[in-house]
């Protein structure tokens, strides 16, 4: 997604290295491209409005998409760069089409005037890279709109939306780039129920991997198209399977609710209670993939955070080099890139060894440094003098080298990635780092875990995926520990393999059901059977 605007993509060579890539995520920066703002400026002007704002004008791509849909209207906005109006030229527009754009900050305005359309990709910029007077700043943002708090891992793109809509006139229309994981994090549940409470929600674009509007931007973007009216219990979900702007303006704008497009778009319709609690940038959910949460059957936590790899995590030659004894390392794994398959086995750590691959996890307790040998307090030394010790992570622990400890999984999970296999019998005893998910089952009988690891690869199981976590482009998912809790063995898989959960899980799957008869389908498990 983006901040202001966008030309083509023609115009926005992704810089291919590390330091222009970091620039681009620090400025949200990532180009609407021309076909899609068309589809945006096309709907959210179909009924002519006086004015179309953009909280991040850009170049004004969206203002050229417009004019092309035949808008012969005012266009006003914010944009904190006057300098890109000059690429406004080579879209078509005149000096006079920037008239009205306010130079300044959109967040921090304090204007009060409403618009009849309203339209944007704003700054895609994540919370880690917003300091405490910024997210103060958008906290009142989210209590005047919301009523309440966001989580403060929410990013910058989502308080546009949300000072957009104060600024949405009565029956006016608005059409925003967000990335998926607004319907898929902490806060997206409170959020968007709140926001179909007092909005309403026309339609969503979602897109196959084949039509991503940011091909090479690992984010999964969707288009929401909302209204300032009363809220509906029907919306249109489409899926764009191929970048054909009149067959996804037919499903938007003319197809009756469920009609498809040929082979460019499919168009669903879907009931608002069911899609809030599905997700809104998933599909709805096959009744046959509902199961037994995962929860019932393991314990999951997250793998080894070292705080600084590239001082606790070494190869087997380092070790030898530092004349460092092996009693102080425990075996570790730290990328999945490192474990191709769905076994891991004893064999991989020595061709990951003679691959020159880390696999020796520096594994200290709180023994008091002078009483370490003389090696190991050299290293010590040098960590200190290198400053590691004071990194936000290691200096919280006492003594600040002291590892975290795991208990060698008998599965992993890898955490975030594209790949088929993501869980891995530890048939090699490892730890892992924070590449993976650690799954303890609550049964550690050798065959009750074998089982448990077929059910979890199993397709039926692997598809539940999507609906527990977050989608990244190029189709990754990742999963946090307690998404993973909630992950769902389909009932025909757990017969499969002949997995049945213990008897109190058992019981609290019952409990879980039956409460879900009393809120319309939405869990309230509280508990985890203990190990």
């Amino acid at each position: 997604m983006q901040t202001s605007s966008a030309i083509e993509h023609s115009f926005q060579p992704l810089p291919t290295n590390w330091i222009g890539r970091e620039e681009l995520r620090g400025k949200g920066q990532f180009w609407t491209p021309d076909w899609l703002a068309k589809i945006m400026a096309a709907w959210v002007t179909e009924k002519q409005p006086a004015t179309l704002f953009d909280p991040a004008v850009g170049p004004g791509t969206f203002f050229s998409a417009a004019r092309a849909a035949g808008y012969t209207g005012h266009f006003d906005g914010f944009e904190l760069h006057e300098a890109v109006f000059a690429d406004g030229e080579k879209l078509g527009l005149t000096r006079n089409d920037f008239n009205r754009i306010h130079i300044a900050d959109f967040l921090s305005s304090r204007f009060t005037r409403t618009f009849p359309a309203i339209i944007s990709n704003p700054p895609y910029i994540r919370h880690h890279r917003l300091d405490e007077k910024r997210k103060s700043e958008l906290k009142t943002i989210a209590e005047r709109v919301l009523g309440f708090a966001l989580d403060g891992r929410v990013g910058l793109h989502v308080y546009f939306l949300l000072k957009s809509l104060e600024h949405l006139s009565p029956a006016g229309r608005l059409a925003f780039v967000l990335p998926a994981d607004v319907c898929e994090g902490i806060s997206s549940r409170a959020l968007w129920n709140r926001l179909c409470e007092r909005y309403r929600l026309e339609a969503i674009l979602t897109f196959d991997e084949c039509a991503a509007p940011f091909p090479k931007v690992d984010t999964n973007a969707m288009v929401f198209f909302m209204s300032h009216s009363a809220p509906c219990r029907h919306l249109k979900w489409l899926r764009v399977k191929e970048r054909d702007v009149e067959s996804v303006l037919h499903s938007l704008l003319d197809a009756k609710n469920g009609q498809d497009a040929g082979k460019a778009v499919d168009c669903q319709e879907r009931e608002l209670p069911e899609a809030l609690d599905t997700g809104l940038s998933r599909p709805p959910r096959p009744v046959a993939s509902r199961g037994i949460p995962l929860s019932h059957f393991a314990r999951i936590v997250r793998g080894i955070a070292t705080g600084a790899n590239e001082f606790f995590f070494f190869t087997r030659e380092q070790v030898k080099t530092l004349g460092l004894s092996p009693r102080f390392f425990i075996r570790a794994i730290g990328r999945t890139r490192d474990c191709r398959g769905d076994v891991l086995r004893p064999s991989a750590l020595d061709q990951l060894d003679l691959a020159g691959r880390p696999t020796w996890l520096l594994n200290l307790d709180n023994t008091p440094k002078e009483q370490l040998p003389a090696s190991l307090r050299s290293h010590l030394e040098s960590g200190e003098q290198q400053q590691f010790h004071r990194r936000s992570l290691i200096q919280s622990r006492r003594p600040w080298y002291k590892m975290e400890q795991r208990t060698p999984p008998p599965i992993l999970f890898a955490y975030l990635g594209r790949r088929d296999c993501r869980f891995i019998l530890n048939e090699a005893g490892v730890v892992p780092l924070t590449g993976f998910l650690c799954i303890y089952p609550w049964d550690t009988n050798r065959e009750a875990v074998r089982r448990l690891w077929r059910a979890l690869n199993h397709p039926d199981t692997q598809q539940n995926l999507a609906f527990a976590g977050k989608s990244y482009g190029g189709g990754a998912v990742k999963v946090e520990p307690r998404q993973m809790d909630t992950l769902e063995i389909p009932e025909p898989v757990l017969r499969e393999v002949g997995l049945k959960s213990p008897e109190v899980a058992t019981e609290l799957v019952l409990l879980d059901r039956a409460a879900g008869e009393k809120s319309s389908g939405k869990s309230t498990l509280k508990k985890r059977p203990s190990g």
